[in-house]
C-alpha cells in the first residue's frame, strides 16, 4: 500500500482494513462555482493533472425508495434508468443532498464510495475497466484515492454496468 498525504477519514481507514493497494492524493480544493457543471469532479481532475475520464464522482440515487450508489466519470453525466436497471429497479432519482450527507456520512464534493455510514448497493460504470487505476473521493473534498478498478469492485461487492449517459 502506497499512500500520500493526510490520512483519518472513514474511506481511508476502510482501504487500510481492507488491505487494497490504494494511493492517496491531496490537493488544494477550491469552492465549486454552483453555475459549473462539472462541479467538484472537475476541480478535482484538473487539480490531479488526470483525465477527467478517469476521475469519478460518487452519487446517491434512492431506487424503488432504496438507496443506491452510482460512480461515473466526473465528465459525464449518470442515467437514473441504467443504474435502476443495474440493480433490477423500475425507478431511480437522485437522493437530495441532505439524504446524501445523512446515509454516508460525507458532505457533498467529498462522498466516497468507501466507509459510508449505511453500506448501500454500488455499481460502478464499465468505463472503469479501460484504466489500470481509477481516482474516487478519499471522504472529503480535496482528497482522492487511487486504485484498481477491479479493487473498488471487490471491496464493495459492486456491480459494473453502462451509467454514464
Amino acid at each position: 500500500m502506497v499512500k500520500k498525504g493526510p490520512a483519518g477519514t472513514p474511506a481511508l481507514v476502510a482501504l487500510e482494513r481492507a488491505g487494497v493497494s490504494f494511493t492517496v492524493h491531496s490537493f488544494e480544493h477550491l469552492p465549486a462555482d454552483p453555475r459549473d457543471r462539472g462541479g467538484y469532479g472537475l476541480a478535482a481532475a484538473a487539480a490531479l493533472g488526470t483525465d477527467p475520464a478517469q476521475v469519478f464522482k460518487t452519487l446517491v440515487a434512492m431506487v424503488d425508495g432504496r438507496p443506491t450508489v452510482g460512480v461515473v466519470p466526473v465528465d459525464r453525466q449518470l442515467s437514473l434508468k441504467a443504474l435502476a436497471v443495474a440493480v433490477h429497479g423500475k425507478r431511480a432519482e437522485l437522493a437530495e443532498p441532505a439524504v446524501a450527507e445523512r446515509l454516508t456520512g460525507y458532505v457533498l464534493g467529498g462522498i466516497s464510495p468507501f466507509g459510508q455510514k449505511r453500506r448501500s448497493p454500488t455499481v460502478l460504470d464499465s468505463s472503469a475497466s479501460v484504466f489500470a487505476t481509477i481516482f474516487v473521493s478519499g471522504g472529503r473534498r480535496g482528497l482522492d484515492v487511487e486504485l484498481a478498478p477491479s479493487d473498488f469492485v471487490a471491496l464493495l461487492g459492486a456491480t459494473i454496468a453502462d451509467l454514464a449517459g
